[in-house]
This record gives structure tokens, C-alpha cells and sequence, in this order.
């Protein structure tokens, strides 16, 4: 089973990819062309975002890449506001870290996407809000409402797995504002989600409480902690892969009827190993666990910023493979499709982008290499700025760079609907 632990890991993530990038530069692709000479124009594109939003003097400012602020969005300090209300109620810094973490757990597994139409009216701002960001502040009001939770009291802010197990499509709806008029893909795929996340979160009492809460968390990652200021990344990895893996949709990739996440079959890897053998056949599988990384990222932060605690083996973690990191290669002409692929994908959108299932293996090589490209991309990106005596890290490349990048190049070439370039059909828990 080896082979099989390898897969769930964040290694496995980063060695296959690379694996995938070596054979797109000898351009021996499945799909995709690899115009490598485009690096540097890339790097450089995403370096002036950087320095528009955080120069000169603001690096220091650049926070990781994580649910924190999708919160505030419109200029609303919403977290820092709901931090403040607890701390007026007495909560000490390890409870609020605590709901924060509670907070942050739902609104990520929620954080699929929402689709080109969908939007959520703010009651108390009026504001509208789509994509990311309105799934966080919908999370907010859900989670302020106590509609995770299964407690009746006065003070129902916080998550626990049999509030998640019992959560109904109704009381999603209602929530999250869906009407005929007003659809967000993978509805029903998300309450799905939930439901199994509670019943796994009450299978691990040593971790989360016999309650089943996400923050309890906190008190165990700390307890693991061997410095008095430092936890381990590696640790708050594995607990996350513990808890989703048997929790994800039966249709995700399973080895020997074990579970491994958001993985897949890639012809590409298929024939870069086909001489290798492995006790499974898991040679030719792509590891991403996307959702899990972007939760494990968001979860970081509180522990930074309420407790002031440092992570080591952060850089473990790989640049997110979905669909704002992976336009951003596709419109500024990194890659390619090949024709074959152009035409297949086409004539699946009946318009003028192409669209594939969200596991075939045009998305799977897309997302590969997506994630080594990023590798590249931050390596480029830390060189221009190492000059300025500036250091920046993975997050904080995807959080000010190449996330908001791709977004912002999605708005300018796709106005009306500021979609990827390259459509995917998905049930709302993949990406």
C-alpha cells in the first residue's frame, strides 16, 4: 500500500507533475502544446501585478493564499468585525481561532464553482457578490445563523458534525439565495459533501470531539507542536487527507477500494511509466487534492495571525490546479491546445470555448501541468523580486500573482461572463 499513502501525499503532487512538464517540453503532450519561450512574459505579467498592488513598500503586507479574504470582499472587514464580537463575549484567543477554523472548513468545501451566473445580495450591505467570494459571505450568514450546527443555544458560531450530517437542500437554498433564476452548479453535490464530512468528522473523536467539531483542531495540532512556537504542516496535512479522502463522491479514484481524492488516471503519465511497475498500477495516476490544499492553506492562517505560531514545512504545499491559475497559462499563450483537442472541446460547447468533463484527460494534463508551471513561475517570479531584497512564497504568489492574474485576465477577455478559457463540466466538488 505504499504506493497508495504516496498518492495522498503533497510530494506525489509535485513529482508527477514535474514528470508531466519534462514531457511537455520534449512536446510529447497528450493535448496540450508547452511554448515555454512565454515563461518569462508571464512571470513578468504577474511581477507587475504584484508591484501595482504591494510596491514599493508594501511586500511585507502580502498575505498568503487563503479563505480570509475572500470574506472581506467590497472593502467589509466582516472577519475581523466577527472576531471583535467574540472577543467582547470573553472568547480567548484559542476559542476564536477555533471558530475561525470552523468558519474557514465549510466555506472551503463549499468553494467549488459557483458557475458564470450565480450571486449572492448581502442583507446587510445590499451588495452582489458571485464566484468565491460570494460562497464565502453566504458561508458567513449560514454560519452566523447556526445552520451548522446542531446545538440549540443562544450562541450556535460554531460547526460540528452532526449539524454538517444533518444539513437538508432546503436549508442550503434558502441560504445561499438559489432559485430557478439564480442556479449555482453542484447544489445537491455540496450538501453531499457536507453530510459525508460530518459522519467522517465524528469517526475521528481523538482529533475533532465526540461533536465532531473542525475547531477542535486547533487543540490538537498544537499538542503535536514539538516548538513551543512552530507546527508542523506535515501534521495538519495528513488530519485533512483523514478526514476528506472517505468523504469525497464515490466517482473519485479509488486503488485496491481505497479512496485517494481528487487524483486520476493521465495518459501522458501512462506512457512516461509504462516500464515501471507498482504493486497497484498506480503509475499513470495524477495526484492534485485541490480542495484539500486550498482548505490546508486557509487553515494556516489563523494559527498565524490570532496566535502568532509559525509552520514549518509550508513549501510543501503545491500552486493550486484550477481554472484562474490554469487560464492564466492558457491566455497568455503558455500552452496550448492541440487541434484535436481544440475541435473536440468546441464541439462539446457548441460555442466559441472549448469544454470537457472536469476528470478527462485533456483537464487532468491541463492541471498538471498547471501545478508545475507555477513551480516555474514562482522560481521566476522570486528571482525578479530577490533583487529588491524581497522574498515571497508559494501562497503569496497565488494569492497576489497568479490567481488574481488569471482573474483578471478572464475579466478582460471574457467580459460578459469572466470565465476560464477553457470551460469544464463539473458537479460543484471538485474545484
Amino acid at each position: 500500500m505504499a504506493d497508495i499513502e504516496y498518492l495522498k501525499s503533497l510530494q506525489a503532487v509535485r513529482e508527477r507533475a514535474q514528470l508531466v512538464l519534462e514531457a511537455g517540453v520534449k512536446g510529447e503532450l497528450s493535448h496540450f502544446n508547452y511554448h515555454f519561450d512565454r515563461m518569462p512574459e508571464a512571470a513578468e505579467f504577474v511581477a507587475n501585478i504584484i508591484k501595482r498592488d504591494f510596491g514599493p513598500d508594501k511586500f511585507d503586507q502580502i498575505p498568503p493564499h487563503g479563505r480570509w479574504q475572500h470574506f472581506d470582499v467590497g472593502g467589509f472587514p466582516r472577519i475581523n468585525d466577527l472576531i471583535k464580537t467574540w472577543q467582547l463575549r470573553g472568547y480567548d484567543e484559542l476559542e476564536v481561532t477555533r471558530r475561525l477554523v470552523d468558519l474557514f472548513f465549510v466555506s472551503v468545501l463549499l468553494d467549488a464553482g459557483a458557475g458564470d451566473f450565480w450571486t449572492f445580495t448581502e442583507p446587510v450591505t445590499g451588495e452582489v457578490y458571485g464566484r468565491s467570494e460570494g460562497i464565502a459571505v453566504s458561508a458567513l450568514y449560514m454560519f452566523r445563523d447556526g445552520a451548522f450546527s446542531s446545538q440549540k443555544l443562544a450562541d450556535t458560531e460554531f460547526v460540528d458534525g452532526h449539524g454538517l450530517a444533518a444539513l437538508n437542500i432546503e436549508t442550503f437554498r434558502k441560504h445561499y439565495q438559489i432559485t430557478t433564476e439564480n442556479q449555482i452548479v453542484g447544489d445537491t453535490s455540496r450538501v453531499s459533501l457536507l453530510n459525508s464530512v460530518g459522519l467522517s468528522l465524528l469517526s475521528l473523536p481523538k482529533i475533532f470531539g465526540e461533536n465532531g467539531r473542525p475547531g477542535n483542531l486547533v487543540d490538537y495540532i498544537i499538542q503535536q507542536g514539538t516548538e513551543p512556537d512552530e507546527l508542523n504542516y506535515d501534521n495538519l496535512w495528513s488530519i485533512l487527507q483523514d478526514v476528506l479522502l472517505p468523504a469525497w463522491p464515490a466517482d473519485r479514484t479509488r486503488i485496491a477500494g481505497i479512496p485517494i481524492g481528487d487524483a486520476w488516471p493521465l495518459e501522458v503519465l501512462a506512457k512516461i511509466n509504462a516500464s515501471k511497475q507498482s504493486e497497484n498500477g498506480t503509475q499513470n495516476i495524477q495526484p492534485f487534492h485541490k480542495l484539500t490544499q486550498w482548505l490546508a492553506y486557509s487553515l494556516s492562517v489563523p494559527f498565524m495571525r490570532i496566535l502568532g505560531r509559525k509552520w514549518k514545512n509550508l513549501d510543501r504545499g503545491t500552486g493550486l490546479p484550477e481554472y484562474r491559475n490554469g487560464g492564466l497559462f492558457v491566455d497568455l499563450g503558455v500552452l496550448t491546445l492541440k487541434d484535436d483537442a481544440l475541435k473536440q472541446g468546441l464541439e462539446t460547447s457548441k460555442n466559441d470555448l472549448p469544454c470537457f468533463g472536469a476528470t478527462s484527460d485533456v483537464i487532468v494534463e491541463w492541471r498538471a501541468m498547471t501545478v508545475a508551471l507555477l513551480d516555474k513561475l514562482h522560481e521566476l517570479v522570486s528571482e525578479h523580486f530577490a533583487q529588491q531584497g524581497v522574498n515571497l512564497n508559494m501562497p503569496q504568489m497565488l494569492e497576489a500573482g497568479s490567481w488574481k492574474g488569471g482573474r483578471e485576465l478572464a475579466a478582460k477577455l471574457r467580459p460578459q461572463t469572466k470565465s476560464s478559457p477553457i470551460l469544464m463540466e463539473g458537479d460543484g466538488t471538485l474545484f
